[in-house]
């Protein structure tokens, strides 16, 4: 893409994130169903929007990349979400501040997942042996996370940045509202949404880890790679408000996302193959796994997740409740 792309780009997307801002600044509620609903539903009318326009006036496979990398990177939040959920739990913060924590704390894990994008980029670029890396590491993790079976609470634990937060930092027990902070006997302090915000920034950087290797399997085009994470990204938020409640119920999603990653990791390593002129092994031809494929297999592996996960919440819940007639 051209730099005026970039910068047009850029400069619409932090319009997005300050239209968000202005809508929070004014909200004097906390988040519904419904206003959950209408926002989810805004986000990804934006991504598809962008995507069209990238079918329209990009060349080659842009649009189709990045519908994949999108909706890669939003299935992949969707776990994200049950650590989220556990971080406000654990730290009791109040409902109407949690729209606030989330909105910080995703804007900051944003900027940072720039960062690794264009790291990740750059060492595409120079070397491209770091395909090798990046597909052995997802098929591990994709392995990791088959092995750790449902979400729980000790999904997240305090880390040593936080415990250091707690001990240097001027910190209040209470918090104040959606307020970052207060006075206390005339001295200002921090309240705990500040720990909660870098709690969830930190999350979202580590879930990186695996998300930011997996599209750059699907395109090493970075402008692809950065737009479909922030636009996964911004509509994380209200996805939260509005699926919190049911993530319980998607009890296969590990599952579906550890294949998910497994077939990105395999898919770079034969790339990184071919790039080295191997097309074969043994009698085993390597194929090509184009970009509509890979987008038909995520899709499809996530539809069979739900679905299953979906009939076996409703089969536990119905002999939960015979047992209890």
């Amino acid at each position: 893409m051209s730099p005026t792309v970039w910068i047009l780009t850029i400069v619409g997307l932090l319009a997005i994130v300050a239209f968000d801002l202005v809508v929070i600044a004014r909200r004097k509620h906390s988040v519904t169903i419904k206003d959950a609903t209408r926002w989810v539903l805004f986000y990804i009318g934006l991504a598809a929007l962008f995507a069209v326009g990238l079918f329209v006036f990009s060349p080659g496979a842009s649009g189709g990349e990045f519908v994949a990398g999108y909706i890669t990177e939003y299935s992949l939040s969707v776990d994200n979400l049950f650590v989220f959920v556990i971080i406000m739990a654990r730290f009791a913060v109040p409902t109407l501040a949690q729209d606030k924590v989330l909105y910080i704390g995703i804007v900051v894990s944003m900027l940072l997942r720039a960062v690794f994008i264009l790291a990740g980029a750059a060492a595409i670029s120079a070397a491209s042996w770091v395909f090798y890396i990046f597909g052995a590491f997802l098929v591990y993790t994709a392995v990791r996370l088959a092995l750790e079976g449902e979400n729980d609470d000790t999904d997240f634990q305090e880390n040593v940045v936080i415990r250091g937060m707690r001990r240097i930092l001027p910190l209040q027990h209470d918090y104040d509202g959606a307020s970052l902070v207060t006075r206390t006997d005339g001295r200002r302090m921090l309240t705990p949404l500040v720990v909660v915000i870098a709690a969830i920034g930190m999350a979202n950087v580590i879930f990186a880890l695996d998300s930011i290797p997996a599209i750059f399997g699907l395109t090493q085009d970075a402008y692809i790679v950065l737009t479909a994470n922030a636009f996964a990204l911004m509509g994380l938020r209200q996805l939260y408000f509005l699926i919190g409640g049911l993530l319980e119920r998607v009890i296969y999603l590990n599952v579906g996302l550890s294949v998910i990653l497994a077939f990105i990791g395999v898919k770079l390593i034969i790339e990184a193959l071919h790039g080295s002129h191997i097309d074969d092994i043994g009698a085993i031809h390597l194929p090509h796994i184009g970009i509509a494929t890979s987008l038909g297999f995520i899709a499809g592996t996530l539809f069979v997740t739900t679905v299953a996960s979906l009939v076996k919440s409703g089969r536990d819940r119905r002999r939960v409740e015979v047992e209890t007639d």
